[in-house]
């Protein structure tokens, strides 16, 4: 009884085939600084390819200036970011590739300045 179990459950995993599990496809953390002299207080994210933004990927959460934040299970692509500073300004940075493969994503002055300048045209 118990080997014929056996040889059913093999027949299902070759009727089924091989699982591919990607190891760390959802489990990537990103780290994102700080380097500008505003908080931030929301930041969503929008792979390139989607017209919709995901939730607020800070929660209750701010980056502080001079802070960072660590953004858990961001799968590896080129995504659209609108952050929310803590005077309500928003601005759009397009093409910013998060992946657990890079060491962080920088926000600097000169990127808020820059993006809110094109997102308020």
């Amino acid at each position: 009884m118990r080997k014929s179990l056996l040889l059913f459950g093999a027949a299902i995993a070759m009727a089924i085939g091989p699982v591919v599990v990607r190891a760390g496809a959802y489990d990537s953390v990103v780290k994102i600084v700080n380097q500008s002299l505003w908080d931030i207080h929301h930041l969503y994210l929008s792979s390139t390819s989607d017209n919709e933004w995901g939730p607020d990927q800070l929660g209750d959460e701010v980056i502080s200036s001079g802070d960072s934040f660590q953004l858990h299970g961001i799968p590896c692509d080129d995504y659209d970011v609108k952050i929310v500073d803590e005077d309500g300004d928003s601005c759009i940075v397009g093409g910013v590739t998060l992946c657990a493969d890079n060491d962080a994503w920088t926000i600097t002055d000169e990127d808020l300045l820059a993006c809110q300048v094109v997102t308020e045209e």
